[in-house]
This record gives C-alpha cells, sequence and structure tokens, in this order.
C-alpha cells in the first residue's frame, strides 16, 4: 500500500540544506531523529561487488515505505487517521510495499533510482544470512522480525541482506517511512503535479477518484494516486511507474522551484520527518544534504528492474512478480555504473509480461486488478525533468 514516498523526503532534507536557515534546522532536527543500527561495517559480500564502490564517494541508499499503523514512536495512528488514508485493518504483519534503491555517484554525476516490485519473488536472508526460502520481497521485513523474537531492527537487517542479495549492491544507508508520513510530508510540500492519460475511479480500493490530465495532489489525495493499483493493466508494475512520475515530479519541483524557502514549511518538513522516518545509525543530514544539493531535477533517472512474468503461480504466496537475480543484477550494475560516468543514459527496457487475468497482488487479495485498457509503458525511464503522464 505505501509509496516511494521516502525519497520525497529525502529530497525535502537536501532542499532545506541549501539555506543557512536549513542548516541550523537540520543541526536541531538531527537529534530528535529515529535511528537504528541497521547497517553492518564489514567487506561487502563477493555478490555486492558486482557494482563499482568508492567508500565516502558513491552511496547506495535503501528507501523504504512500510505498512505500519503507529508512528517512529510506536503510539497508534488516529481511527480518523487510517479511515481517510483507506489503510485497511492492521493484519499484524509490516510488509515493505515500496522499496527503491538509490545511487548517488561521488564524481557529479546522474544519480539513478531502481524500483524493485513489492511482489518480487526472491530469497529470503536475515542479517546474519540465514536462508528462508523464496518468498515475495516485502515480507522479508516481517519474517526477519518474526524470527527473532519482534525485533523490527533484525526485520531492517533481514530486507537490507535479502535486497544486497538480490540487486548485488552494498546498502550504505537505509530510510524508512511509515504510512502517515507521506500524508504529512505532501501537505507540507504544498502539492506535487501529476497527470494521468485516463481518468480513474477506485473508490472502492485506495479511494483514489481523479479526472485524465494534469493536477496538483497533496496529502491523502497524494497517497491514493500513488497506492492504486486495482483498475490498471499491469496492477503493481504500473503502480510503481505512477510512484516513479510522482517522486520524479516531486524532485523536480524541490530541486528546481524553491519550493523549501518558507521557514514555515521547513518546520512543517522536519516535524512530520521527525514523526514519520527511521534513519540507520550513521546517516547524517548535513552530510547527505552537501551531497545531493548538486544534483539537479533532470541528473535523476527513475526505473524499475527487469520483469519474467507478472503473474507467476507460487505454491504458498499465490501470485507473484517473476524474476531473475541474474538479470536484475546485470540491469542494476549497468545503471549505476552508467550514472557514475555519463551524465546522458540511454533509456532502459523493463517489459512486464502480457497480464493473462491473474493479479499481482497480496497472495490474501484475490479481487482483479488487471482491468485496465491501455497498457503501461515501461521502456523508457523517467528523469526528474518535469511532470510524465501514466495510467
Amino acid at each position: 500500500m505505501i509509496t516511494g514516498r521516502t525519497v520525497v523526503a529525502l529530497a525535502s532534507v537536501a532542499v532545506i540544506g541549501l539555506s543557512g536557515y536549513g542548516w541550523s534546522l537540520l543541526q536541531q532536527a538531527q537529534t530528535h531523529l529515529t535511528t537504528d543500527n541497521v547497517i553492518e561495517h564489514h567487506t561487502p559480500p563477493a555478490a555486492a561487488a558486482t557494482v563499482p564502490h568508492q567508500d565516502g564517494q558513491d552511496t547506495n541508499f535503501l528507501l523504504v515505505g512500510i505498512d505500519s499503523r503507529t508512528d517512529v514512536h510506536g503510539n497508534p495512528l488516529p481511527p480518523d487517521v487510517l479511515a481517510s488514508l483507506h489503510a485497511g485493518p492492521d493484519d499484524g504483519f509490516l510488509n515493505t510495499d515500496t522499496l527503491i534503491v538509490v545511487h548517488v555517484p561521488g564524481d557529479g554525476g546522474k544519480a539513478s533510482a531502481i524500483s524493485i516490485p513489492r511482489d518480487s519473488y526472491v530469497s529470503i536472508v536475515d542479517g546474519e544470512g540465514e536462508s528462508f526460502g523464496k518468498h515475495k520481497i516485502n515480507s522479508a521485513y516481517s519474517i526477519g522480525m518474526n524470527n527473532h523474537g519482534g525485533s523490527q531492527t533484525e526485520g531492517r537487517k533481514a530486507l537490507i541482506q535479502t535486497v544486497q542479495n538480490f540487486t548485488g549492491v552494498h546498502i550504505d544507508h537505509y530510510a524508512e517511512i511509515n504510512l502517515y508520513g507521506f500524508d504529512l510530508i505532501s501537505q507540507a510540500l504544498g502539492g506535487v503535479p501529476v497527470c494521468l492519460n485516463h481518468a480513474v475511479d477506485d473508490r472502492q480500493y485506495s479511494g483514489a477518484v481523479f479526472p485524465a490530465g494534469e493536477q496538483s495532489l497533496s496529502g491523502v489525495q497524494a497517497l491514493q494516486f500513488v497506492r492504486q493499483r486495482h483498475g490498471l493493466d499491469n496492477g503493481d508494475i504500473d503502480r510503481e511507474r505512477r510512484q516513479q512520475a510522482f517522486l520524479a515530479s516531486a524532485v523536480h519541483q524541490l530541486l528546481s522551484v524553491g519550493t523549501l524557502t518558507s521557514p514555515s514549511k521547513l518546520d512543517a518538513i522536519i516535524a512530520a520527518v521527525q514523526n514519520s522516518v527511521v534513519l540507520d545509525q550513521d546517516w547524517n543530514l548535513l552530510q547527505f544534504a552537501q551531497q545531493v544539493q548538486g544534483i539537479s531535477g533532470g541528473n535523476i533517472t527513475f526505473d524499475t528492474i527487469p520483469i519474467v512474468n507478472i503473474t507467476y503461480w507460487t505454491p504458498a504466496d499465490g501470485d507473484a512478480v517473476e524474476v531473475d537475480p541474474a538479470q536484475v543484477k546485470q540491469f542494476v550494475a549497468a545503471r549505476f555504473s552508467a550514472t557514475a560516468t555519463t551524465s546522458t543514459t540511454t533509456p532502459t527496457t523493463t517489459t512486464p509480461a502480457t497480464p493473462t487475468g491473474k493479479a499481482a497482488g497480496a497472495s490474501t487479495d484475490r479481487s482483479p486488478v488487471l482491468t485496465g485498457s491501455t497498457p503501461a509503458d515501461t521502456s523508457q525511464s523517467i528523469t526528474a525533468s518535469g511532470v510524465t503522464c501514466v495510467n
């Protein structure tokens, strides 16, 4: 259900760092942020050597959206808030419904963000490398928690290790945002321009009811826009495309227009981040702002990993997204290496299989979601240089 709202939060931090007031605010915020000891400091495994990595220069971030019904302090969200977000009942599991790996090169090249569909069927391991077989990647967090006494720290470590093994990149930093955070942060930004190819009416599920064409969304509407999968030809794959378009537009607005120049907006952003974002123990916001402030909107590219089949049937997890780990590693390495060496990249292809009538959603949701009329075009990268129309 959760979208890639973490990118917006971190981009907001970067823009805040561009002003003198922002520097002071970041210093204050750093002491009140929620952090967790989830990044291991050791030599990356052999699989991670696929992508060139320079410590202190190139940096890989794992951005996670989680369907928690509490804030980062463990306080339950108000019932009226959950109702407005169409969050549904709490099933007792913490699934990570947005996974994005971001590569920021140290040589001034393009930053690259690659989405991993939540239902990708992969090998799950915990933070110590113990294998739990193949499952949907969004269950790695819960599997790690449940096998280590309910520890969210162990859940995060399991997710990080699983993503590292799957993509072949070493994760340097981790950022997690909960359900309510996107609502708060997008409101503080004052809205994000989006564009739909067709009008949508998904009031029964996500609550998304929007006309075709360009429009500006914030708060609950923004969350509905990036959560919808019912009524889309390729289900979660089309939703990934929406997430990328929304994030690209948000980053373009932040980095190119200078949205966050108001002290009141800066205060609102920091308050939202403090109540909804968890960072790894070593993430220094001031250093992060310095690292990314030279990146313009057009220098951030969004892609999705290659997909083999969006209607892959599994015995334990129901419908899932079939992926080829070797192909994924090759794709990620090529994208991240390209961003480090050139400012002009060639559009990549991530072509989902033709839908056959089964959904690529969670195994417990058997309602049809592949009912749209126009397949999403995923053959082109999305860049943060404007507004991209999507289904």
